[in-house]
């Protein structure tokens, strides 16, 4: 049986929000609008409470998704991820199990579990088998994490538009500014380094 990532997600501070309702459908629509171009094995959806979960079938594709999905997410609404490693099998309808939705679970308590111990900007956490490569893209989502925690919302939005692979010129027209300014903001808010890891991971996955 393949490996294939699977993915769970839920709200940070979801009791705080003030329409949850809204909250959760902006999280459904971030992650449909980051789906787009992929085949998702089980594309993103919601379960119980304030939680989402998703298969993709490569980790490059998990970790980009959430990583557009988090820059597009409006102002208030920010969530957190488990990815794990490893085989999904369908037990009956949309009910499965597996050692991906075990590790999914791992990871994304391990993420409450840092963010609890101090480590604020940490929202994602992967976990897989020997031989995954786990450690590495946790590495990555820790760099990550600590970038997107900085940006401004248009950083992240022009940052979308980055890893996206949109013209400069296109994000400079939605944004109203100089081709020559989304080039500076790219470069100084660290979405450029960030478009390169995820390519990078992108690279060692295949």
């Amino acid at each position: 049986m393949d490996t294939v990532a699977a993915v769970i997600v839920d709200i940070v501070r979801s009791r705080e929000l003030a329409d949850r309702a809204a909250g959760q459908a902006a999280v459904l629509e971030a992650f449909a609008v980051a789906e787009r171009g992929l085949t998702p094995v089980r594309p993103l959806g919601a379960t119980v409470g304030d939680e989402f979960q998703g298969v993709y079938a490569r980790l490059a594709d998990a970790v980009r998704v959430t990583t557009l999905a988090a820059l597009t997410l409006p102002e208030g609404v920010e969530v957190r991820a488990g990815i794990g490693l490893g085989e999904v099998v369908e037990v009956e309808g949309d009910i499965s199990d597996g050692s991906a939705w075990w590790r999914a679970r791992d990871a994304i308590d391990e993420a409450h579990r840092r963010e609890d111990a101090g480590q604020t900007a940490v929202r994602a956490w992967c976990v897989g088998g020997l031989g995954d490569d786990a450690g590495m893209t946790s590495s990555v989502l820790l760099l990550r994490d600590h970038v997107l925690g900085r940006m401004k919302a248009r950083e992240r939005r022009i940052a979308a538009g980055v890893i996206r692979g949109d013209r400069q010129s296109d994000i400079a027209a939605r944004e109203s500014i100089s081709q020559a300014a989304v080039s500076q903001a790219a470069h100084r808010s660290g979405a450029v380094a960030l478009r390169e890891a995820l390519v990078t991971l992108d690279g060692v996955a295949r």
